[in-house]
């Protein structure tokens, strides 16, 4: 199995990257949450990975942090009904704390917002890993050298929601930059979203 990759970021996309491992290229898809921690291309990186065997191709996956790869794997592995491609919707509209948050309080209504999640999967996912977050704990703790800075975090969480919502990435990125820096530092997460929905309304 290849648990990671380490070496030059030749090109990266929201949605893959091309990574150069000594002499051989590399294509994993990723989530927008690891895309948003990727350095520019040309620099050196380290993706965990996963890869999916199927009848018809082996496909590799990147995470740029283990609490992403062991959500992934937990969606996969355990919800029935959900592939891949829907795993990485999730990690893509939702952060690993909210998703955490979402499932332990049977928020059914956050998690059917994301892309390809409806109400009757969002409502599997509660039923079938809420006794499982308890053990989720690790996923932050494992690898706690990735872990973003509170403010990059928070900026981090409100830009996913806001993507979650419509939001387009670029655009997502740029108005809760703006609202934090009207807001200040100490805003929450809920409060640059709700700042930055008044403003797109």
């Amino acid at each position: 199995m290849i648990t990671f990759l380490h070496g030059k970021l030749v090109e990266a996309l929201p949605t893959q990257v091309v990574m150069d491992v000594n002499g051989v290229g590399y294509e994993a898809l990723i989530p927008l949450s690891s895309f948003d921690k990727l350095p520019p291309p040309g620099n050196e990186v380290k993706l965990l990975t996963q890869l999916v065997v199927r009848e018809d191709a082996h496909v590799l996956y990147g995470f740029m942090s283990a609490p992403e790869r062991d959500l992934f794997r937990l969606l996969v592995n355990t919800v029935s009904g959900i592939g891949p491609k829907i795993a990485l919707n999730i990690l893509s509209g939702i952060s690993v704390t909210a998703f955490r948050g979402a499932v332990a309080n049977g928020d059914v209504k956050s998690l059917s917002q994301i892309s390809g999640v409806g109400k009757k999967t969002a409502e599997r996912i509660v039923v079938e890993l809420r006794d499982k977050v308890g053990a989720a704990g690790a996923w932050e703790a494992s690898s706690a050298h990735h872990a973003l800075s509170p403010d990059a975090q928070k900026v981090n969480d409100a830009v996913l929601a806001l993507i979650a919502l419509g939001f387009k990435q670029i655009e997502a990125h740029d108005v809760v930059r703006a609202a934090q820096h009207s807001l200040g530092a100490k805003a929450t997460v809920e409060e640059l979203v709700r700042a930055c929905l008044k403003k797109g309304a």
